[in-house]
């Protein structure tokens, strides 16, 4: 399979401003490796927020939910940009294929696990990494058995991170409805029950292909 063939569709990468970046990022001395440590980094930054979310209140949870909406979003700008500085200025090194899909997975449960303990329910939150990880996993699984890379959702990696950047941002509002933590914890559900799906339906679609 081509590097093509196996990328992750993404409108944001063919945009001009996505493009400009990273082209300035491709004349320094930063590789793609480096960019995709950082994704980990913003992901820790984002769960430590979350988590701390839980139980502060006023300006300090309003400062903790931003921060930990602006690091999940910076989470993905490292993942597009690592792979546009790989590919498209020719930088791929040749271990990029572990770091590209190792700190991902970290990052997935840094901020799910985080965002658990910090709604205090840490077993949703570790149910939610678990199935985001088993999505990644039959993905990877149906490359190794020939097939292309299959990154159908319903709650593949940007649902999941939009979904935990949407409802951290409702819950800037939650005081209108006297609310504490509902709509981060009705996310997770929605993670964690949205990434199993999408585990069984990539599984479904493999197996099917494999049969032929």
């Amino acid at each position: 399979m081509s590097d093509a063939e196996n990328r992750r569709p993404l409108a944001s990468r063919d945009t001009g401003w996505a493009q400009g970046v990273a082209r300035r990022i491709a004349k320094t001395s930063v590789t793609p490796n480096q960019i995709s440590m950082f994704s980990m980094v913003f992901a820790a930054l984002a769960g430590a927020s979350f988590f701390l979310a839980g139980s502060a209140e006023g300006g300090g949870r309003i400062a903790a939910l931003l921060a930990g909406g602006l690091c999940t979003q910076a989470r993905l700008l490292c993942n597009l940009f690592d792979g546009m500085v790989a590919i498209e200025a020719g930088k791929k090194e040749p271990d990029g294929a572990f770091w590209n899909e190792f700190p991902d997975r970290v990052a997935d449960m840094l901020i799910l696990v985080g965002l658990g303990y910090g709604v205090v329910e840490p077993a949703l939150g570790w149910a939610a990494a678990g199935f985001a990880v088993l999505t990644a996993y039959v993905r990877e699984l149906g490359r190794a058995c020939g097939q292309p890379a299959d990154f159908s959702g319903p709650m593949a990696k940007p649902h999941r991170m939009a979904a935990v950047t949407i409802a951290a941002a409702l819950t800037l509002f939650e005081r209108l409805w006297n609310g504490h933590n509902e709509v981060l914890t009705a996310a997770l559900w929605v993670i964690a029950i949205g990434a199993a799906v999408t585990a069984l339906r990539r599984s479904w679609r493999l197996v099917a292909r494999l049969r032929g």
